[in-house]
């Protein structure tokens, strides 16, 4: 009986090569050897930092030093090392401007001095004046001859643990200017970095005169070595460095000194910009200042190498602020050449959410007709959508970067279309039951009433891959619920999802709310998005199980609507329907396997493992192509088996399940709790008392009874449309529609009322009376 699962073959077993670096003692599965590029113009754009080769890492002195600006902030230093020996392993080579030597020897000799001092007062006046000892002022020059060692021996002995050797090296402001010296010093680091040594570069502020106050930078082919910053800028350019990291006690540039209420942090500046920001103060130490950190990168991006000017102060990122800029996250200040045609991601935000807010305005019909109005387009335009969808299918299956389930997500027809344009008219018709509907009212006391009533959650993101029907869905429920929204689609979809966007645009403007919904087109990675905890409100992601955990990981102080996984079970239980159980699971699987809602796991109850149901299910499985892999009980029934399962927590996407075996339905219920992931799942049965001891039992967002697992959905809920399906036990859960992307707000009216009122000594009682509130009343 069991011989027809015998054909069924396991999945071909691949094996992933490692490229970790065999020398960095730690794990850095992503490390790669970096091949060299040509040096001339800087990299435009974030992501192609990945590319650099030759690094300069400037620490300033509020980096390196601590707080009393005595001594070394040493667990600082040592993450900052830590990185650096990481990129350098990596294939990189790194060099580094360092400060700090005048605060290690003002440490060293404050020592000394105070050590003295208590010898000399312990001989001549007795202990008792001990505690009057004051340390005279340390002049520079000295503390910098005292403390050039100490810091280098520091830097070797960290630098060490890596298998790295440093070497130091010691210049002044002559020793770029006498051409001689600037070949020798050229020589010098070039023959450094070809024996893999890390060169420690700082000004000898042993001999160094004093700094010429406003000293500016003197063209583009000089630069006056007066600190750390004009020093990294000149070393950069000469050696042909392709990214300069200057890291400071502050998050990067902003558009007016930081810590005013209107600061902003400018992600990307470019030349020409400076006329447009305030500086502030300098540092508490150190003798640059930002107005000289900028100077100094603009004449560094001039001569070619690409700037970041960022925080190295900062415990939540020091330990990672390196190589996030490396890989080419939004951190810091970017100083760039090239001046994208569009908004950043930030004013679009702004925009977004300005617009948003007229939208939220509108009457409910006015909203009504522009989502009418996108059905509308969605028919008309449906050659040009259609054609556009062309253009990224026969891209995405040359390229071959996309696994067959992607693919099918990524096609439209004209009947997705259709059936876009119906739930679309079906989503305008309940928006006029949405925003500013009166959920509550109570009469707290005379002339004093209270309503609570649904406002929009305010700026949306969503964040979706390979579904570009996905974009005018969650469109529609942001114009419906008043909510703005931010959209990052897949590039595979990208000439889709500009086509339905620009159609989105046409159908906003006939209310002039177009910037309300922005597509997000620039090269922002996900994560960064993900960072913008001030101007988004709420992550929605559509995709992958991947895409949504990383998502989870990355949003930081940001909700996340959505689910993780899609598993979900059908059991089969004894007392099913044979012809029930075959369409069930057949529909489940087969219909659209790569949806989040097709089953992943069969249960078949124990009874009927030796009956025609069990036999015509398999045969209705191999009938369709569908790989069966075996669970560990269903295994041990089995003398030929098909491959037994890794996990009973895979999501296969494809015409793939697995079949496990349980004895009853309360086992059920209990693998399902134990595997499942709160999304969809059924039972087949003729027996109601089990039925409704499943349905209450199972804590899953969907519980169904005698029907397909594919009915999660919010169109054939009746939602008009979904922006997805939650998991999650607050605010929204299963297919997420127009309710899901609603919040509340409390409205109190009174007559000058004040909680005195209210006081024992007051003349005024509460009454807390519920008002009833009419169906359809709206604020």
């Amino acid at each position: 009986m069991f011989a027809r699962l015998a054909s069924c073959s396991p999945l071909p077993f691949r094996t992933r090569q490692s490229n970790v670096c065999p020398v960095y003692i730690r794990a850095f599965s992503q490390a790669k050897f970096v091949l060299p590029r040509s040096h001339g113009k800087s990299f435009a754009h974030r992501s192609e930092l990945k590319q650099a080769k030759r690094i300069v890492v400037k620490l300033g002195s509020a980096v390196v030093t601590r707080g009393d600006e005595c001594g070394l902030a040493l667990g600082r230093l040592a993450s900052i090392v830590e990185q650096v020996a990481m990129l350098q392993n990596q294939g990189r080579e790194m060099m580094i401007v360092t400060s700090g030597a005048v605060a290690f020897g003002k440490q060293r000799l404050r020592h000394e001095i105070l050590l003295s001092q208590s010898v000399r007062q312990a001989l001549h006046s007795g202990q008792n004046q001990l505690k009057d000892m004051t340390v005279p002022v340390l002049e520079a020059r000295a503390c910098a001859a005292a403390g050039q060692s100490g810091l280098m021996a520091l830097y070797e002995a960290m630098f060490t643990q890596y298998s790295i050797c440093t070497a130091q090296i010691l210049v002044t402001n002559l020793d770029f200017h006498d051409e001689q010296k600037r070949r020798n010093l050229n020589s010098t680091l070039h023959e450094l970095l070809r024996m893999n040594i890390v060169p420690i570069i700082n000004t000898n502020d042993a001999v160094v005169p004093p700094p010429v106050p406003n000293s500016d930078l003197q063209g583009v082919n000089v630069i006056s070595i007066k600190d750390n910053d004009s020093l990294a800028a000149r070393l950069a350019v000469e050696m042909k460095v392709d990214l300069l990291i200057a890291l400071s006690d502050v998050q990067g540039l902003y558009d007016s000194p930081p810590g005013t209420d209107d600061a902003k942090l400018i992600d990307i500046f470019y030349p020409g910009d400076q006329q447009s920001i305030t500086y502030g103060t300098k540092s508490r130490v150190g003798i640059g200042g930002m107005e000289a950190k900028v100077k100094a990168a603009l004449w560094a991006l001039q001569g070619g190498t690409s700037v970041i000017i960022a925080n190295g102060t900062d415990p939540k990122v020091t330990g990672h602020v390196i190589t996030d800029i490396v890989d080419g996250k939004k951190v810091g200040t970017f100083f760039s050449e090239v001046k994208p045609a569009g908004p950043t991601v930030e004013q679009q935000t702004e925009m977004a959410r300005h617009a948003g807010r007229t939208l939220a305005s509108l009457l409910p019909e006015q909203r009504g007709e522009i989502i009418c109005c996108l059905a509308e387009l969605l028919t008309e335009k449906k050659e040009e959508i259609l054609n556009a969808n062309r253009k990224d299918m026969e891209l995405a299956t040359t390229l071959g970067r996309l696994s067959q389930p992607l693919i099918n997500r990524l096609s439209l027809s004209t009947a997705k279309l259709n059936s876009l344009a119906i739930g679309l008219r079906q989503l305008a018709v309940s928006s006029r039951d949405s925003v500013g509907r009166v959920l509550r009212r109570t009469r707290v006391a005379n002339n004093l009433e209270l309503e609570q009533i649904t406002v929009p959650i305010g700026v949306l993101l969503v964040i979706f891959e390979s579904r570009p029907d996905c974009l005018p869905q969650v469109s529609a429920l942001a114009i419906a619920s008043g909510n703005a929204l931010l959209l990052k689609g897949g590039k595979e979809a990208s000439n889709t999802n500009k086509i339905l966007h620009q159609l989105t645009q046409e159908a906003l403007s006939i209310h002039g709310v177009a910037d309300a919904i922005q597509l997000v087109s620039t090269r922002e990675e996900v994560e960064d998005l993900c960072r913008l905890d001030k101007m988004i409100d709420l992550i929605i992601p559509r995709g992958s199980s991947q895409l949504v955990r990383e998502i989870q990981r990355a949003a930081k102080g940001i909700p996340v609507l959505g689910h993780s996984e899609g598993i979900c079970h059908v059991y089969v239980d004894s007392d099913a329907s044979i012809d029930k159980a075959l369409d069930v699971v057949k529909d489940s699987k087969c219909d659209y396997p790569a949806a989040c809602n097709a089953m992943e796991t069969l249960l078949i109850h124990r009874d009927l493992l030796r009956t025609p149901v069990f036999d015509q299910i398999i045969d209705l499985l191999r009938t369709e192509q569908v790989k069966i892999h075996a669970g560990p009980r269903f295994a041990s029934y089995l003398t030929f088996s098909p491959s037994e399962v890794k996990s009973l927590r895979t999501e296969y996407g494809d015409l793939e399940c697995c079949i496990e075996v349980v004895d009853s339905m309360q086992e059920a219920v209990d693998h399902i709790h134990k595997y499942g992931s709160s999304h969809t799942d059924v039972i087949v049965t003729e027996n109601e008392e089990t039925a409704e001891q499943f349905l209450q039992q199972v804590d899953s967002a969907c519980v169904f009874w005698n029907a397909s697992s594919r009915f999660a959905d919010g169109y054939r809920f009746g939602l008009g449309a979904e922006v997805g399906i939650s998991t999650a036990r607050i605010h929204a859960r299963g297919p997420v529609g127009l309710e899901g992307l609603l919040t509340t707000k409390w409205v109190l009216r009174g007559e000058g009322h004040t909680v005195a009122d209210f006081s024992e000594q007051g003349s005024m009682k509460y009454l807390h009376e519920n008002i009833p509130v009419p169906q359809g009343s709206f604020n």
